[in-house]
């Protein structure tokens, strides 16, 4: 684990039982009832169960923009503070292009990545569509003949989509994407045929294929979902995995000692039965990585996402 580069095991929980504790602040960049809102609570609730942090937390939500309106401030408020953590995510990173933010991720010490969910793409149950393949074989003979539904432009049901277009030689401007308010309009506009297929997060569409609403065609994950029996996109034949992730980042500037501290809190916290049984509870899927690893990730993700985004047409 990367923890082992730092310190020993050992020596980081000594630490951590004898350092003097403080109240942390959290900013949560969406409003309350989130996902984002629920994995800071929740990660914080299982923390002081499992004795690992049991001081004070002080949240604050501010939605808007993708997460960009808190990290903003978040930003500019905590610069170089010790114990000041903010949750983000995927949606993150595209946001931040579109909407032009003076954000930059690299400046924040990463963390830890917590949870992911991954995506599903789906047609009406009673079409003829039987297979991803074939959805993309109608995209490719005329792509604007197939709307395709899902969350706001630029989001990661958005990048998913733009993503198997490239994998089947699809130009992504080409795309019709059409971004709905929630994944129950999605699947209404699925049903009603104002949309050929829609696309979002397996615990949005299992449900209405389960109430046999909705064909599911295919799974961004790396291999088959338990109590999911559809083939993942590679298995389909293209080269897509994606995954709506969520993590904590510190402040910039956090002092390294404490960046240290808290990623082996949430170390701790990964390995934790309380945290497991929030992810079951919850119907996360425990995706962890810390620390300059973690880092790592999301310069590559900036990249990946920003590479879709100006295909797509959506940034310059």
């Amino acid at each position: 684990m990367f923890l082992k580069t730092f310190l020993t095991v050992g020596v980081v929980t000594a630490s951590i039982a004898t350092m003097a504790a403080a109240d942390v602040s959290v900013m949560l960049p969406a409003n309350p009832g989130g996902g984002w809102d629920g994995t800071g609570r929740q990660a914080f609730a299982a923390m002081n169960e499992a004795g690992i942090y049991t001081e004070g937390v002080n949240f604050t939500n501010t939605g808007g923009a993708g997460g960009t309106i808190g990290l903003a401030a978040f930003q500019n408020s905590e610069k170089g503070k010790p114990d000041a953590l903010a949750v983000f995510g995927a949606i993150t990173v595209g946001s931040i292009m579109l909407n032009k933010s003076p954000i930059d991720l690299s400046t924040y010490t990463p963390i830890a990545r917590l949870t992911a969910e991954h995506l599903v793409i789906a047609v009406d149950a009673k079409s003829d569509i039987q297979t991803l393949q074939q959805l993309v074989d109608l995209m490719k003979a005329d792509p604007g003949a197939v709307p395709v539904g899902g969350g706001s432009a630029g989001g990661v049901d958005h990048i998913a989509l733009a993503l198997l277009a490239q994998a089947a030689g699809i130009p992504v401007a080409d795309v019709n994407y059409i971004p709905q308010a929630s994944g129950a309009e999605t699947v209404t506009g699925i049903v009603n045929g104002t949309l050929k297929a829609g696309i979002s997060g397996i615990s949005e569409f299992q449900q209405f294929q389960d109430q046999g609403r909705i064909r599911i065609l295919g799974v961004t994950a790396a291999e088959r979902r338990p109590g999911l029996d559809v083939p993942t996109f590679k298995e389909a034949g293209f080269d897509v995995e994606i995954a709506n992730w969520r993590g904590i980042l510190g402040a910039p500037g956090m002092p390294e000692e404490n960046a240290k501290e808290w990623i082996a809190r949430f170390d701790q916290l990964n390995e934790s039965e309380q945290w497991k049984k929030v992810l079951e509870t919850q119907g996360w899927d425990a995706f962890y990585l810390s620390g300059p690893a973690f880092g790592e990730f999301i310069a590559e993700e900036n990249a990946r996402i920003g590479a879709v985004l100006k295909d797509a047409g959506l940034i310059q």
